[in-house]
């Protein structure tokens, strides 16, 4: 063991390296939208839009998401809002209802997700071509609202030939606490700091769970809703750049979600996250490789989010595990010294790095952040422990059994009451 010491105290200099290489586009994209600005488009034609809600005891806040369709700037007359009560023990069926939308119901315990209930609605809808009234098809999660110019935004780019589209996820409890703060900081970096800097650079972005846009022919080659894996949302971008289609990204269509409040809740949550990831990398990281070289970048670039990060992390502790254990067991005071210095840059690089990713997205998206300065300024230090809470969660994914589990929303805003916030 003492042979391998010199070799093990290297370990963070080799994994550096190896993430260096692999993950320094996504710093180059940091600075893309700095360097270009997206093109306004004009709608070149008024499409018809299905609206998707996939809703489990959501009584408390489908309502504020239907109203903020029903308000929406786009002609009414083209948004038919349906919504699928799936496996409600509560009054979601009857608040939709009386809020305007088209309500089906779902019972099966056997089959459990959203995947599941997007593909149940779905059918109850009906996405035939010759007769389907609709062009596209958005999908919202029960918790959300949207900007009054959500639908019309939306529609400009998807008329201008973009058959999936995704939008600005941004927070409505930003300010609750360290753990809601880190999840929106997550997503409005991702909204500003990759899927738009991808759109710029003419890549495909990624799909975030909920605020996207599907034509009806993309729905029609995949015989449906048919992504049951526990991160369905991946899993459909995955497919669809694997078949050759481009995610687009709409800046100005902005809407607001729920993020958890408890480290409970965010344990389970980010641990089927996490299990969904590695369902995804399991199937299709082969094709993700060979689609780096024949197809495109946007399969290099789901190829190291989906998969290599996970890789990179299990080495790098395993690594430096080894080489504490085998300074200890050599008694060497050098070695010992090295080890803790070791964990200790593993700590402290990637706290930095973190700290830099959050801090420079919430300087640039300041005006959009719902929430306190102070609050603020505090949430750019402990975004970088929330994100390093990852760790373990992904460690425990590889061995524990996950299966989806709804999460409880109590967040009740009108987006009248968050625009007012600002």
């Amino acid at each position: 063991m003492k042979l391998l010491l010199p070799y093990l105290s290297n370990i963070n200099s080799i994994i550096g390296t190896i993430f260096t290489i692999f993950y320094l586009y996504q710093f180059l994209f940091i600075a893309i939208p700095f360097l270009k600005k997206t093109k306004d488009k004009n709608a070149r034609k008024m499409c018809r839009y299905a609206v998707m809600i996939s809703a489990r005891n959501e009584e408390t806040v489908i309502g504020n998401l239907i109203e903020s369709i029903n308000n929406q700037t786009y002609p009414s007359e083209l948004i038919d809002v349906f919504v699928v009560a799936d496996n409600c023990t509560d009054n979601t069926a009857k608040v939709a209802r009386k809020a305007g939308a088209t309500v089906f119901e779902r019972f099966n315990d056997m089959l459990v997700g959203k995947g599941y209930a997007l593909d149940f609605l779905l059918e109850k809808i009906g996405y035939d071509k010759e007769t389907c009234p609709y062009d596209g098809f958005f999908v919202f999660d029960a918790d959300n609202v949207l900007n009054k110019h959500y639908i019309e935004e939306m529609n400009k780019t998807f008329s201008n030939g973009s058959r999936i589209v995704t939008g600005y996820r941004n927070s409505k409890n930003y300010g609750t606490n360290w753990i809601s703060a880190g999840y929106a900081l997550w997503f409005i970096r991702e909204s500003k700091f990759l899927n738009n800097s991808r759109d710029l650079c003419h890549t495909s972005c990624a799909i975030g769970g909920t605020g996207f846009l599907v034509h009806r022919d993309v729905l029609l080659k995949s015989n449906g809703w048919k992504f049951f894996f526990l991160t369905e949302d991946i899993q459909f971008t995955v497919h669809n750049i694997l078949q050759g289609e481009t995610i687009a990204f709409c800046e100005k269509a902005m809407l607001y979600d729920e993020q958890p409040t408890t480290f409970k809740q965010s344990w389970k949550q980010r641990m089927r996250w996490a299990k969904g990831f590695l369902q995804v990398a399991k199937k299709y990281n082969g094709k993700l490789i060979a689609g780096s070289f024949t197809k495109s970048f946007a399969c290099y670039d789901m190829l190291v989010t989906v998969g290599l990060a996970y890789i990179l992390t299990f080495l790098g502790i395993l690594g430096n595990v080894l080489f504490l254990a085998g300074s200890l067991i050599s008694r060497d005071p050098r070695f010992i010294i090295m080890a803790l210095k070791s964990i200790g840059s593993a700590i402290f690089i990637p706290y930095v790095m973190l700290f830099f990713v959050g801090g420079i997205t919430t300087i640039t998206e300041w005006k959009r952040i719902l929430c306190t300065t102070p609050k603020k300024i505090l949430y750019m230090f402990t975004f970088p422990i929330f994100m390093m809470t990852y760790i373990p969660i992904s460690i425990a994914a590889l061995f524990k059994h996950v299966e989806w589990e709804p999460i409880r929303h109590t967040v009740s805003k009108s987006v009248e009451d968050l625009e007012k916030s600002k």
